[in-house]
């Protein structure tokens, strides 16, 4: 294979190789949070699906979200730990263009699934009365389909623009996965206006769901200290707990990367904060949200503790 032709299709993804001593210890780790995020991410979604109490549009919006978790993971772990163990980390043209536009979709479409999940406890804790109507199941799937296609002409776009251009020097990849920064850094033109685009896209979709999360919380908190028993308020502020870390998590570390493409933000520390939204928050979302939920748990004791799967006959719940 000739080094011109390889180098016209290829890309290297430098990874963690200036961690070579580390490589094994990575590799476990991130290994372990893989398998947290999918068996927990799953459950959420089985448990969701298959219990009547949780049909409900609060766990309608966290299974789509469990679902972006897991198609997020999966466009980046598998491949990141394919190469902590490989000396070639190499990536062909087409499957970083593909990948990016993965990573684009899914953040764009959790950004507003976020936002849509602030809007459910809104109105859920603020006009109680008129929750079952306001939020039925038909506005419920809307929100979602519009969440989902939101990330479409996003990705689209930026992903042709950025690998449109001419690429030259360096194939080297300075990330464990193809991002819009480290991508940039390899383009020999000038990318002034994609990176106008990329700061004002990344501000709509960030700002536009964040200001919505925001006067909803203010609402919230507003109604909850006006409540009068101090059980009512405990409990209205615990729906909400969850979703406000996964939301400081998420929002933190995604617009701290992408509001500046070519940040200041040193290579290293652009993956280590890469690498808290990639593998952490995808891993802490089920574990916040719901693990520590009691009806969550209850659906689970019912769905996996009485065997269900492997027998008609429900077994006797255990005494706890």
């Amino acid at each position: 294979e000739a080094p011109g032709l390889r180098n016209q299709t290829y890309f290297t993804l430098k990874g963690f190789s200036h961690l070579a001593a580390l490589q094994v210890f990575l590799f476990e780790g991130i290994l372990l949070m893989f398998l947290i995020t999918m068996t927990g991410n799953f459950l959420i979604i089985i448990v969701a699906t298959t219990d009547p109490a949780l049909r409900t549009p609060m766990y309608y919006f966290l299974k789509n979200l469990a679902l972006i978790e897991i198609c997020f993971t999966l466009n980046i772990v598998p491949k990141m730990l394919m190469d902590l163990l490989l000396e070639r980390k190499v990536i062909s043209f087409s499957a970083c263009a593909l990948q990016l536009y993965f990573v684009i979709f899914f953040i764009t479409s959790e950004c507003f699934l976020l936002g849509a999940m602030a809007y459910d406890r809104y109105v859920a804790i603020c006009h109680p009365l008129h929750y079952a109507i306001t939020m039925n199941r038909r506005v419920c799937l809307h929100m979602v389909i519009a969440c989902w296609i939101a990330g479409i002409p996003l990705s689209v776009g930026l992903t042709g623009w950025l690998f449109s251009y001419p690429f030259c020097g360096s194939k080297e990849i300075e990330h464990f996965f193809c991002d819009i920064a480290p991508v940039l850094d390899l383009v020999c033109s000038d990318t002034y206006l994609f990176e106008l685009l990329v700061f004002v896209s990344t501000v709509i979709i960030v700002l536009i769901p964040f200001t919505l999360i925001a006067a909803s919380y203010i609402q919230i908190i507003h109604t909850i200290l006006q409540m009068p028993s101090a059980e009512g308020r405990r409990k209205a502020f615990f729906t909400c707990v969850a979703h406000l870390v996964v939301v400081t998590l998420f929002y933190c570390t995604t617009g701290l990367i992408h509001l500046k493409p070519k940040s200041g933000l040193l290579a290293n520390s652009r993956k280590l904060v890469a690498l808290s939204y990639t593998v952490v928050t995808p891993m802490l979302n089920p574990i916040i949200y719901s693990l520590r939920n009691k009806e969550v748990k209850h659906a689970l004791r019912k769905t996996f503790g009485r065997r269900q799967f492997f027998s008609k006959v429900p077994l006797p719940r255990q005494p706890h």
